[in-house]
């Protein structure tokens, strides 16, 4: 099992987002996704570099893919869409109205955020040219498993979330905009205040959620660090790690060391949150009663 680095869900400058995609050539992932999937207006600030990005990251040898948006409304959202076919790199679809984009037979990744939550929407997929697939972060270990056999036996690569703030839902408006009092149109970026998205409290001042533009995501941070073992037995090839504005470099070398089986479980974790000292972990989707379980605060303490 290795990692993939994930597409940016947050919305950083053109230096901050080139220099975090540079970083990335000298970390132990072996691929990465590159690209806007939240929201076009982000695109135009950094699509520049994306060359740049591309070339740095093939030269130290990493696989590159670039994501489709997760929720594609407007004509230059299509089109922007269309012309992700025409960089001879992989597509990864993360809204199915891309795949009209993609010629008949052309080999494709599927995102997290694609329902495939059984085998025959994965047979289905696979039909179609997907080669690697990320499955939906929701899904528990009974169902991983179940689809990483049906995924080996179609000669899929299979994903699963490894680590950073799970995608819970798109909208069609801005929650940033609205917070700032601006509309859709006229948000003047309020995203960008927010590198790893805003947190959002319960009336009671309860961290519920992050805002992330249309976009909301988990206030837990998902690490499947206590799962690995039975991920890799179950035929997953791949963890997905999630960028983050700090430390993510760290996180990738962590979950490296840990595959590697150079550090355990229970270290990993720590060394997780010596890196991000504020963040809250979560695995309750793999394996907990509610999504925002953490493994750890069901340990039972050795005697």
């Amino acid at each position: 099992m290795d990692l993939t680095s994930g597409p940016t869900q947050f919305f950083w400058s053109k230096d901050r987002w080139l220099e975090f995609h540079t970083s990335l050539a000298d970390t132990p992932v072996a691929r990465v996704v590159l690209g806007e999937l939240v929201c076009s207006k982000r695109l135009p600030f950094y699509q520049e570099h994306i060359a740049e990005a591309i070339d740095t990251l093939q030269n130290a040898g990493k696989e590159v893919a670039l994501t489709s948006l997760a929720l594609v409304t407007l004509k230059r959202e299509r089109k922007l869409t269309a012309d992700l076919v025409e960089m001879g790199l992989p597509v990864e679809v993360n809204d199915l109205s891309a795949l009209p984009h993609l010629p008949k037979g052309t080999p494709f990744w599927v995102g997290p955020l694609v329902n495939v939550y059984n085998e025959g929407t994965l047979t289905w997929l696979a039909s179609l040219g997907a080669t690697r697939v990320c499955l939906p972060p929701e899904l528990p270990l009974e169902s991983v498993e179940v689809l990483a056999k049906t995924a080996a036996d179609l000669g899929v690569a299979v994903e699963v979330w490894g680590h950073g703030r799970l995608p819970l839902a798109i909208s069609g408006r801005c929650y940033h905009a609205r917070l700032h009092g601006r509309t859709k149109d006229n948000c003047q970026f309020a995203c960008e205040d927010d590198p790893d998205g805003l947190q959002v409290n319960t009336l009671e001042g309860q961290p519920f959620m992050t805002m992330n533009g249309v976009q909301t995501l988990s206030d837990t941070h998902a690490a499947a660090v206590y799962q690995t073992d039975t991920l890799a037995r179950a035929g997953v090839t791949a963890l997905r790690l999630s960028p983050q504005s700090q430390g993510f470099p760290a996180i990738c070398a962590a979950y490296h060391a840990l595959l590697q089986g150079d550090a355990t479980a229970q270290t990993t974790a720590a060394e997780l949150q010596s890196i991000t000292p504020d963040a809250r972990f979560s695995d309750g989707f793999l394996q907990g009663a509610c999504g925002a379980d953490w493994s750890a605060d069901r340990a039972v303490p050795a005697e």
